[in-house]
């Protein structure tokens, strides 16, 4: 009776305040509860506060806890742009550790929303979500209440795993064993089936988000492995619930594209094919996504039969769809330009009434761009559109194509002129008013393409002067004008030229196909579809874990992948890398760095394969040479001359915090402070210089200008400094800096003033400061699968392009793993996960960005020696120079932890 744009709504505001601060109980949660259904934007705005306060208050009951959990869950729903998520995270995090299970779920599902739009803030939830997790499964801590049909608070179970899919994994390696204990546990004790109803729903909820927890974090692992065999005895199962979680858990298999689990489903496609005819929808139509997910050029014609086969008796309510998939499968998989047009009218033939203009728009498009394929096309068009059965969309097709390329079959049995023309018009009167528009745009392209039949098209265009539909009266008495013009054919021949080929675009069936898949309050994090539908759901997963990594929240050097509980131990780089030395038989997969983010005509040529790198044996004294024989470089003997980050010139410390920062002071004294603030996208960058007058005398005679070399950057002036900055004011000047190549490290800011020292009004001062406008300023971060990185690396091959060093750090002491990768990430490489499960070694890439060298392909290691204090660090590039100067300014990065 009350909604929430009523204007009752805002003036209990108060009353509703009063009921959140005051003592009682029940009132608490009657406000809590007209909040959540009832609240407009002003009553939110006015009361989440108090609202957030009831959740981390310690003086309230966890009944009212809970009810304030909820309500925010609710009200970050409705406004999101009124929600202080950021800022509470803190708060809210800790109260996932409340002792009681109501509260904790309440909380775990306000996290799980907040954790979609701000996974770096709620990052912190991951090692609470794992923590709790133990304690219920393997410590068994918890009451008796909890438990329900056997199992322990199966609920909060449910929504801790699946908020862990919503992050990167653990990068504490001890966090990330309980997990792994956890998720082994869940799958070891599911294999049997209980016997009552209750408890096997109970223990499917659980299992089934266990394996989406594990094919999140890793598709090749060997917990993924077990549950292969638990999933081929659902889909048989004669529960629909198990059969339809299990065409589900299929389908995020499938939307991994890893090796092992589309083998699996290759085994088991008979069955699934055979859940098109399950007795429940619901299981049909995951069945009919999990087709379409796991197709490929090997199956997709035995795919596409049985879904053709199909379609004549499926539900209305999935005809479309199944249409629609029909048709992106044929298209994307199509090996032969024959079948995929037979399959396409066939598709027509069978559910004419369900395939959009989308679909056939899309038809007309392919035809009209592969000329191979024309004549075909129209002769096998022609053919169907004789048959009795004909549905109109063939006869759209068919006067779109027959009046473009009818010429290429006229000289054939059964084809000539006017039986084309005699085809088409057979249907013309039970045609819709559209139809036959487009018809007669045909028909006079027939005009002239086929002069001989002119007699009987303009018979028809007359007839139709004067018909009561306006669009057909039009076209008649224009192209009837048209074709009996004194002045020739000429005009004709203009207007009816060749369609030209369409532009190359993505098609629109999956744009389509995607904006039917409605999306749940808990969004997905894969969509329906195989690896390729993923790309840009992988590419966001990169860039959240990117920025994690950067805030020091997720794995180093790589999250850990799971292994079964005492099956192996964490690999090393060099174990991973001699196994991808022995693929496995039959595989075909280029690696190539495009995989795990498009990026524009990125060339990398092959090299050969890099000798295996092999560690040294523990010696005696610390070693001065390394195992490769590289010197050892040790910074912690003096301060070193830094080279690469300064040309030669001493280190400073306001110039090396802007090596790795965006922002930032470069000089500052009693009279003068200059500031930077850059912004890099690529090979354009964009420097804002900032000049402050701290003296109380005014600045005269200001001048400042960037010395760079301009054959490697390119500096362009784009906002003039003021040659007077009076006492107090603050001005600034703007750059736009180009990389053309490997950027010099000498770049410098020349300054040339006069400032008032109260006895003179004219002191000359005179600055040359260094920029840091360096070759990792243009590097941006990218991610992509190990395998990937592996194939790669060994393409690259070893020296001229790969630079290494082995070195002690100027404090003498290496630092955490954590704090590497937080250099590496400041200089604009992304950390690459599951490549190396060592908690003391790194592994990043990058893209560095040139406008005359182009794009050049970074890959980097960096290890460390906590026993010797030492670090190795190993850069590959497809550019050598590149290699040596990449290398230079992360091995000083690292040496002086800038």
């Amino acid at each position: 009776m009350l909604g929430e744009n009523e204007e009752l709504s805002r003036l209990i505001i108060n009353c509703l305040s009063r009921d959140l601060q005051g003592n009682s109980e029940i009132f608490a949660c009657l406000a809590l509860h007209a909040i959540a259904n009832i609240s407009g934007r002003e009553m939110a705005t006015s009361l989440l506060n108090e609202v957030q306060q009831l959740l981390v208050s310690g003086s309230h009951t966890s009944f009212v806890r809970k009810k304030a959990a909820l309500c925010l869950l609710r009200l970050f729903r409705k406004f999101p742009e009124i929600f202080e998520a950021i800022d509470w995270a803190p708060k809210i995090l800790y109260m996932m550790d409340d002792r009681d299970f109501g509260t904790a779920l309440g909380v775990a599902s306000l996290v799980t929303a907040l954790a979609q739009v701000y996974p770096e803030a709620y990052y912190g939830a991951v090692t609470k979500a794992v923590n709790r997790l133990h304690k219920i499964v393997i410590e068994k801590d918890f009451t008796s209440e909890y438990v329900y049909y056997k199992i322990a608070v199966p609920w909060l179970q449910v929504k801790l795993l699946r908020l862990l899919q919503y992050f990167p994994g653990p990068a504490d390696l001890q966090v990330f064993r309980r997990l792994n204990d956890v998720l082994a546990y869940i799958i070891s004790h599911s294999a049997e089936v209980p016997k009552n109803v209750q408890h096997n729903n109970a223990q499917n909820a659980i299992l089934f988000e266990a394996i989406n927890l594990c094919i999140h974090l890793d598709p090749a692992s060997e917990l993924v492995d077990q549950t292969l065999g638990l999933l081929s005895n659902f889909i048989i199962a004669k529960e629909t619930n198990s059969r339809y979680l299990a065409l589900e858990t299929m389908c995020h298999l499938a939307a991994t594209g890893a090796r092992n689990c589309l083998d699996s489903l290759r085994v088991n496609q008979d069955t699934i094919v055979a859940s098109l005819k399950d007795k429940d929808i619901s299981v049909r139509r995951r069945a009919l996504d999990l087709l379409y997910s796991m197709c490929d050029q090997n199956n997709v014609r035995v795919i596409v039969a049985e879904l053709l086969q199909y379609l004549p008796i499926a539900d209305f309510a999935i005809r479309e769809e199944m249409v629609l998939k029909i048709a992106i499968l044929t298209e994307k998989f199509a090996m032969e330009y024959s079948w995929y047009v037979d399959v396409v009218l066939q598709l027509i033939t069978v559910a004419g009434e369900f395939v959009s203009d989308d679909i056939w728009f899309r038809v007309v498009q392919i035809i009209t761009n592969n000329e191979v394929l024309q004549e075909y096309a129209v002769a096998t068009i022609l053919t169907a559109l004789r048959s009795p059965t004909c549905h109109e969309t063939t006869v759209k097709v068919g006067g779109c194509v027959l009046g473009e390329y009818g010429h290429l079959i006229a000289n054939m049995p059964g084809c000539a002129p006017i039986d084309q023309f005699t085809a088409l018009h057979t249907k013309f009167p039970i045609c819709s008013v559209q139809t036959r528009a487009l018809l007669l745009t045909t028909y006079v392209k027939f005009m002239n393409l086929f002069p001989e039949i002119k007699g009987e098209i303009i018979a028809v265009f007359k007839q139709h002067q004067s018909v009561l539909d306006v669009e057909l009266q039009q076209r008649a008495n224009e192209y009837l004008r048209l074709a009996t013009r004194d002045d020739g054919d000429e005009l004709l021949q203009t207007v009816c030229e060749e369609m030209p080929a369409y532009p190359e675009r993505e098609s629109a069936l999956l744009l389509k196909l995607n904006q039917k898949i409605a999306d749940t309050e808990d969004k997905r994090t894969w969509i329906i579809g195989g690896k390729d539908a993923n790309t840009e759901v992988a590419k966001a997963k990169a860039i959240r874990d990117a920025a994690i990594a950067a805030a020091g929240g997720a794995g180093t050097n790589g999250v850990p992948r799971p292994v079964a509980a005492g099956k192996g131990l964490l690999k090393t780089f060099e174990d991973k890398l001699q196994e991808s030395n022995n693929p496995p038989a039959g595989s075909t997969e280029e690696a190539d760095l495009l995989k795990a983010i498009e990026l524009s005509k990125l060339d990398m040529p092959d090299g050969g394969l890099s000798e295996t790198i092999q560690k040294p044996t523990t010696p005696a004294a610390a070693p001065t040479v390394d195992a490769l024989g590289a010197g050892v470089i040790d910074y912690s003997l003096a301060k070193p001359v830094v080279k690469a980050l300064s040309g030669g010139m001493d280190d400073s410390t306001l110039y090396s915090r802007l090596v790795t920062a965006a922002n930032g002071l470069l000089h500052r004294d009693a009279n003068l402070e200059i500031g930077l603030k850059t912004e890099y996208r690529e090979h354009i960058g964009r420097i804002a210089i900032f000049f402050g007058n701290r003296s109380s005398h005014a600045i005269t005679s200001l001048a400042a200008e960037i010395q760079a070399d301009p054959k490697q950057v390119r500096v362009t002036l784009l906002q003039p400094l003021p040659s007077i900055i009076p006492p107090g004011t603050q001005l600034h000047q703007i750059y736009k800096v180009e990389c053309l190549g490997v950027c010099d490290p000498l770049s410098l800011l020349n300054v040339a003033c006069a400032i008032g020292d109260g006895i003179s009004l004219n002191v000359p001062v005179n600055l040359s400061l260094r920029l840091p406008i360096l070759l990792t300023k243009f590097v941006t971060p990218i991610q992509l699968p190990a395998n990937d990185f592996f194939q790669r690396w060994k393409q690259i091959g070893g020296p001229p392009r790969e630079s290494q060093a082995v070195f002690r750090p100027a404090s003498g002491t290496v630092v955490a793993t954590s704090d590497l990768a937080k250099i590496i990430t400041s200089l604009g490489l992304g950390i690459i996960k599951y490549v190396d499960d060592s908690p003391l070694s790194v592994v990043g890439a990058g893209i560095f960005n040139a406008s005359e060298l182009g794009k050049v392909g970074c890959m980097v290691r960096l290890e460390k020696n906590e026993q010797y204090e030492m670090y190795r660090l190993t850069v590959r590039t497809t550019n050598e120079i590149v290699s040596d100067v990449l290398r230079a300014q992360i091995e000083e990065c690292v040496a002086l932890h800038i």
